[in-house]
């Protein structure tokens, strides 16, 4: 699934990162605990997450995240944004609640990280 696709698919708005929306996405993974995320994350995912935080970011560059999406409306704030951007993770901004953004994506066809056979 592309960038693209799960923008079109959450009704997601594109913070930074709208010159990647062609980007191949294998999996995807909802999580707020970023622990859970290093531990259970395969690389070339989306994270779908309602924290803003610069930690996000940080861990996304140690899991090989590919882009990020933050459900309930939230909008990081420009320190998270410019860290996003120097790394070069897109982030985009859903209003679908974790839940919902997680079962759109996989009744799209977006397979979670459990059932990735790489």
């Amino acid at each position: 699934m592309t960038l693209e696709e799960v923008k079109e698919i959450l009704k997601a708005e594109v913070i930074i990162g709208s010159n990647n929306l062609q980007m191949e996405i294998k999996m995807g993974c909802g999580c707020d605990l970023m622990s859970d995320v290093l531990a259970f994350i395969k690389p070339d995912s989306i994270l779908l997450t309602g924290l803003t935080n610069t930690q996000v970011i940080r861990t996304a560059e140690m899991a090989d995240i590919k882009a990020i999406c933050f459900v309930r409306g939230k909008k990081p704030d420009e320190e998270t944004i410019r860290l996003a951007k120097s790394k070069g993770i897109p982030l985009l901004m859903t209003q679908l609640p974790m839940f919902e953004s997680c079962g759109q994506l996989y009744k799209n066809g977006l397979i979670g990280c459990s059932e990735y056979k790489g």
